[in-house]
């Protein structure tokens, strides 16, 4: 089981929360305005990103609350965890490199 460390509760099992989507949407200023396209982007389509990814959480079985993390979409690894009130990512660091294999380091 995944640990995922809550801002505010500490590492808890993954079982405890609940994903939110793609963090940093902005919502738009007069939704109104909007076409149904227009809508439908907002809506519907986020980005599919490989690699590092912001996203929103819930920990819906501790204390409710929302908070952000940037979670590596290849290895499921959660490299930060943060406000949901911060603009950005604490860090805009891309996942560790992959270890080098032995073979790899013979011929540097």
């Amino acid at each position: 089981m995944q640990l995922i460390a809550c801002p505010w509760c500490g590492e808890r099992e993954e079982n405890e929360f609940h994903y939110g989507g793609q963090a940093h949407v902005a919502y738009p200023h007069d939704p109104y305005a909007l076409d149904d396209e227009q809508w439908a982007q907002y809506v519907f389509f986020r980005d599919n990103t490989k690699g590092p990814f912001a996203e929103r959480w819930v920990h819906a079985a501790g204390c409710r609350r929302w908070f952000n993390a940037l979670r590596d979409t290849v290895t499921h690894e959660f490299l930060a965890v943060y406000d949901a009130r911060a603009k950005h990512p604490p860090t805009t660091s891309a996942a560790p490199a992959a270890p080098q294999r032995k073979d790899q380091e013979a011929s540097r």
